[in-house]
């Protein structure tokens, strides 16, 4: 029965790993605002993402300005001018303040069946920045660039409706699903008749889970860029979903090595080698007195 028990925990420890590290995520990281932020921060340096901020950014400013024969060169020095504001120390900023105002359409789009099927950030404050750096270069139409919301989209699916009612049950679930993998994996050494055994076990459940976990991950991807529209550019949103998940990624990876060492470390104290060298250490009888 203790036997049996503890393969019951294993297994369930097994399905809570990616079951809490996907609920842990829900909760900690995207339901949080300044660890929302600190994930997409990375992007502005992202090459892709760099270039749909300038490509909508140009698009933007180019729509409001009419010069004749010259629009092409125009438009080849905005571009330029907007691209070269994306390698500065300033796009960073207005990136984060973006997406911090963003992470409220994140939540929504993720919980509520009204939140629609996309998360776009404002690029307003980034066309401001390229018209002052115009004007600054004394381009003549510069001052007259009218500052108006300029929308990126970093997040668009069709296929967001049913996700929705399981990131809010994974959200209400948060840490504890760790904690319960944690005490699952405790409780099937602790009720095991042969604990060397059971840890081995504990081990490989929590490879395994961990790697049912990355599978996930890659499939999620899968399904995300299948359901963008196809206007939409998919290494852009391939880079948002991989900044997005790579609290998942990082943990699949580290439950995936714990467990292995777990197992082999288990597996190794208990070799028949080690019982064989301790059996022939131990002292023999000697022989028998003679009569």
């Amino acid at each position: 029965m203790r036997s049996f028990l503890s393969v019951v925990l294993i297994v369930l420890a097994a399905v809570l790993v990616p079951l809490g590290a996907i609920a842990a995520w829900a909760k900690t990281e995207i339901g949080d605002s300044g660890r929302y932020v600190a994930a997409m921060a990375p992007l502005a340096r992202d090459e892709a993402v760099r270039g749909e901020v300038a490509g909508r950014v140009t698009d933007a400013i180019m729509k409001n300005v009419d010069v004749g024969p010259l629009q092409d060169s125009v438009a080849s020095l905005v571009g330029g001018a907007v691209r070269s504001f994306t390698t500065t120390s300033a796009f960073q900023g207005v990136w984060n303040t973006a997406n911090r105002a963003a992470h409220a359409s994140v939540v929504s789009a993720l919980t509520t069946n009204g939140g629609g099927n996309d998360v776009r950030i404002d690029l307003a404050p980034a066309v401001e920045q390229v018209k002052r750096q115009l004007v600054a270069q004394g381009v003549p139409f510069a001052n007259r660039i009218p500052v108006e919301h300029t929308d990126l989209t970093v997040v668009e699916s069709t296929k967001l409706g049913p996700v929705r009612t399981v990131f809010r049950l994974l959200q209400r679930i948060g840490v504890w699903g760790a904690v319960g993998c944690l005490v699952a994996a405790a409780g099937a050494v602790l009720v095991a008749v042969r604990r060397r055994r059971a840890l081995v076990g504990v081990g490989l459940g929590l490879a395994v889970g961990a790697v049912v976990l990355r599978v996930l991950v890659s499939v999620g991807r899968k399904l995300t860029l299948d359901g963008l529209p196809t206007d939409s550019d998919p290494s852009a949103a391939g880079a948002v979903y991989d900044a997005l998940t790579d609290f998942l990624s990082t943990t699949a990876w580290g439950v995936l090595a714990f467990g292995l060492a777990l197992a082999l470390g288990a597996w190794l104290t208990g070799r028949p080698w080690r019982r064989g060298r301790r059996a022939a250490e131990a002292p023999r009888p000697g022989p028998a007195p003679a009569e």
